[in-house]
Parts: C-alpha cells; sequence; structure tokens
C-alpha cells in the first residue's frame, strides 16, 4: 500500500483522487492546505484524518510514502524537491515546473534521494496512445504531426472584466502555452524525440500571459504544427501524417478515439476500450513503477519532461512571456 499525501485542494486533485480509487495499492492519507479550515474540509470529505498547513512538517512527516503535487506551477520544483530531500516520491502535476533549469534541478534531487520522480502527463499513458505508438509504422514514414488544442476558459469572461485570475497571471507560471500547448508538444516528443527547430508565434495578453500560439516545429525528415489556445475554441482532431495514410486522433490531450485513413481510401479503426477515468492510468503507472523498484518512467521519462520544457523555454523566449522563477 503506498500512502500518499496530497498538496492542492482543487478540482484536478478531486479528479485526481476519484481515478485513484480505482488503483490498488492507492491510500490517500495525508492532506495540504494553506488555511487548516481548507485542509479539514478536503480531507474530511475522503475521512482522511492527518492535515497540514506547513509543507516542512508534511515532507518530514512518516504518514505518507508519497506525494502529488497539484500546486501553481510556480511551485512545483521547490515544493517537489523538499519532498525529494525527505525520501517521498513525487507524481508532479503538468508541466512539471516553470522553466527546464528547475526540470535539471527536480531530477538531480530524485537521483541524488533515489526517489521515483514522474510527470502527471495522464497523455501518454493512456490505452489509446499506446495504440498510437504501436501502429504508426503503418502509415510509412511520417512527414508531419498536427495537433491542436484550443479551448476557451471560463476564466477568460472574468478576465475581460478585469478580473485577473490565476489562469491568466505569470506570477504563477500560467498561461495556454503552459496549460494547453504542453499536451500538444509532450506527446510530439514521447513520440518523435526533440526537434530540431522551434518557431513560435502567439497572442500576448496585457497581464503578461499568453492567451493563445502557434508552434512550428522541425527535424530532418518531418515537421510539426502545435496551436493551443484559452480564449478560442477548435473542433479540430489531432493528425499524423505518413506517405501511406494519416493517423486521426480525436482528442490530442485525451486520445479516445483513433484511425488511420489509408491513401487508397481505405480506414482502419484502432481505437481501444478505455476502461477507467484517465486519471487512473498516471496513478497506476505510478505505483505500479514504485512496487517494481523503479525510480523513473519508461514513458513520461525524465528526458521527456525535460525535453518538452527546454522545448516551451524557446517557445517562451520567441513570444517574450516570463515567469518570476526565470530570474
Amino acid at each position: 500500500m503506498i500512502r500518499f499525501g496530497v498538496i492542492g485542494t482543487n478540482w484536478i486533485t478531486e479528479s485526481l483522487l476519484e481515478a485513484a480509487s480505482h488503483v490498488e495499492d492507492f491510500k490517500l492519507t495525508a492532506v495540504y492546505s494553506r488555511t487548516e479550515e481548507r485542509a479539514q474540509e478536503f480531507a474530511s470529505k475522503y475521512n482522511v484524518t492527518t492535515t497540514f498547513t506547513n509543507l516542512e512538517e508534511m515532507a518530514t512527516s512518516d504518514q505518507l510514502d508519497a506525494v502529488y503535487i497539484a500546486s501553481p506551477n510556480t511551485y512545483h520544483a521547490e515544493q517537489a524537491i523538499l519532498f525529494m530531500k525527505n525520501g517521498k516520491h513525487v507524481l508532479c502535476e503538468k508541466p512539471l515546473a516553470a522553466n527546464s533549469t528547475e526540470v535539471t534541478q527536480m531530477i538531480q534531487a530524485a537521483k541524488n534521494n533515489n526517489v521515483l520522480l514522474m510527470e502527471a502527463m495522464k497523455s501518454t499513458l493512456l490505452p489509446n496512445f499506446k495504440v498510437i505508438a504501436e501502429n504508426l509504422h503503418k502509415i510509412g514514414p511520417v512527414r508531419r504531426y498536427f495537433a491542436s488544442y484550443c479551448q476557451y476558459s471560463s476564466r477568460y469572461d472574468k478576465y475581460k472584466e478585469g478580473i485577473v485570475l490565476n489562469a491568466f497571471n505569470p506570477k504563477f507560471a500560467n498561461g495556454s502555452l503552459m496549460d494547453l500547448g504542453v499536451y500538444c508538444l509532450y506527446p510530439l516528443i514521447a513520440l518523435f524525440g526533440a526537434p530540431k527547430e522551434v518557431k513560435a508565434t502567439g497572442v500576448m495578453l496585457e497581464s503578461g500571459v499568453d492567451g493563445e500560439g502557434t508552434v512550428a516545429l522541425s527535424y530532418d525528415d518531418k515537421d510539426a504544427v502545435v496551436m493551443y489556445s484559452k480564449i478560442t475554441n477548435s473542433h479540430l482532431p489531432s493528425e499524423i501524417q505518413g506517405e501511406k495514410g494519416s493517423m486521426i486522433i480525436d482528442k490530442i490531450h485525451t486520445a479516445e478515439k483513433v484511425e488511420i485513413r489509408y491513401n487508397d481510401g481505405s480506414v482502419e479503426e484502432l481505437t481501444v476500450e478505455q476502461s477507467h477515468p484517465p486519471m487512473y492510468y498516471e496513478v497506476k503507472e505510478f505505483i505500479d513503477l514504485l512496487n517494481s523498484g523503479e525510480t523513473e518512467s519508461a514513458v513520461n521519462s525524465f528526458e521527456n519532461s525535460y525535453t518538452t520544457m527546454r522545448v516551451m523555454d524557446k517557445v517562451r523566449s520567441q513570444l517574450g512571456l516570463v515567469f518570476p522563477n526565470d530570474n
């Protein structure tokens, strides 16, 4: 049984806990919040009695083996490193950190303390992502990857009224690249590795974050285009184009339907049934790794997390998107 603590008492933590309730060996034993009242309120929903308002105390507690971090992006590295230094395993919400320097420090802390660190990127661990990876050879040499994740944010309405919530505040290392763009870039890098060149454009908002953006990435033998937005919607699927056909993916962030349309007009349905909520698979991967004594995921690997963040650093430098963590 792996005893988990959670940092962050928001909807994403609730989604993870709902998914984790289906995973054998997962047990929630501790909750952190900045206020005792909120910590107690959240913990009581899950019949948990151990709460913390001090991260140092939580990190040194013998009540937990691992921690799930779902705090604002600004705090990911600092919090993860604190827990790893105290021998705790870390499942950290995406993006892993605010920049690649922090990712390097986190990976070093994991290695120094012989603990598991994994980015909670659900997309690459889903059954239908496995299907994508295993069937790519069928479309011949891949020449283009196209991914789109554009979802109008309800918080943008508040933003237009003059109320800047966390989602649009650079202080928390937020914006559309960090929130949604990462879902387009991570699968690209998991499938094809680091690109040779990165060119980015986007719309910067007055608050100092990007509202939407487009990134063109080039490889020796293929190119990639990713589009993401928090200020518009898109209804386009994502696509990997090969010389023999194209693989169509309904949603790059949560692939539920995958098919190949071949050049001869035939269609091969590849979709497999997903029997659990999307976040189940990241928790299962994390616990399976711990149970087998591993300290790194082969899919959500250190290299994939680092390379993705390096690309995001390049995108940000081209957009002029700066976070406090960059100083």
